[in-house]
């Protein structure tokens, strides 16, 4: 039986190692959700290092990346650091996910008890990483699966256009305001996605809610919601008490 175990642990590793191979980049981003601010406790800046160490080209994603990088999503994993911690223990995985949001490698859980959380995210960040090792370093093979779905050409980055209306009295008027046409692109993070530009800078992130395609959304300072609408996406907000409606082309 410890044979057969460790044989499927062989051939476990092999695959995750294989398909990781599949990846040029990794994504990091500048701000972990259960964070309060970018980089906190030096986390973001040391995962990009650990990636970089395991052999991913590797951004932040408040960084300036190559144009390789910013034209396709799918040559890239996608990098979250998730706490389960409790009263006397800090608990974290690092979570790698693809373009369409599918996990392809979990860690094994980091833990620390030092009551600093400064000093306990950085060892239980190692520690996770330390899992990592056994996929041993990874060398970049490109392949269909990082370029395109198979039989497929690679999908194009998600262009993004925005038409700004406002949404006026109990007639609800329509009325069009000009707004400058960006290529955005689309990007999953953990509950949702995030909408940068070629910067890149995050111009929309957008959170699930358990209602199917209607999310929380915000655009820099501005607080609203992005959802669907006859298969059309919209950002609406209020903005000097008037309802303001943005028109978004993009396909998730």
């Amino acid at each position: 039986m410890k044979k057969h175990y460790l044989l499927f642990l062989l051939v476990s590793t092999i695959g995750f190692s294989q398909n990781l191979n599949d990846y040029k980049y990794a994504m990091v981003p500048s701000k972990f959700n259960f964070l309060k601010e970018e980089n906190m406790y030096n986390l973001n800046a040391l995962t990009k290092l650990f990636m970089e160490k395991y052999g991913f080209e590797t951004y932040l994603s408040n960084e300036t990346a190559p144009d390789d990088f910013i034209a396709n999503n799918c040559n890239k994993v996608f990098v979250d650091v998730i706490p389960n911690n409790n009263f006397f223990t800090t608990r974290v995985k690092v979570v790698l996910k693809d373009c369409r949001g599918t996990i392809l490698y979990t860690s094994e859980e980091g833990t620390s008890k030092d009551k600093e959380y400064k000093v306990a995210y950085n060892q239980a960040l190692r520690m996770a990483f330390d899992s990592f090792s056994i996929l041993k370093t990874h060398k970049y093979q490109p392949s269909q699966k990082s370029l395109g779905m198979i039989g497929e050409p690679a999908p194009a980055p998600a262009k993004v256009n925005v038409e700004k209306v406002i949404v006026t009295s109990e007639n609800v008027k329509v009325y069009n305001s000009k707004v400058d046409n960006s290529s955005l692109f689309v990007q999953p993070i953990t509950n949702g996605f995030q909408i940068i530009d070629s910067a890149p800078k995050v111009i929309y992130k957008i959170l699930n809610t358990s209602t199917k395609d209607f999310y929380i959304a915000t655009k820099g300072t501005i607080q609203g919601v992005f959802f669907s609408r006859n298969n059309e996406w919209f950002f609406e907000y209020y903005q000097n008490d008037k309802l303001v409606s943005e028109k978004v082309e993009v396909k998730f």
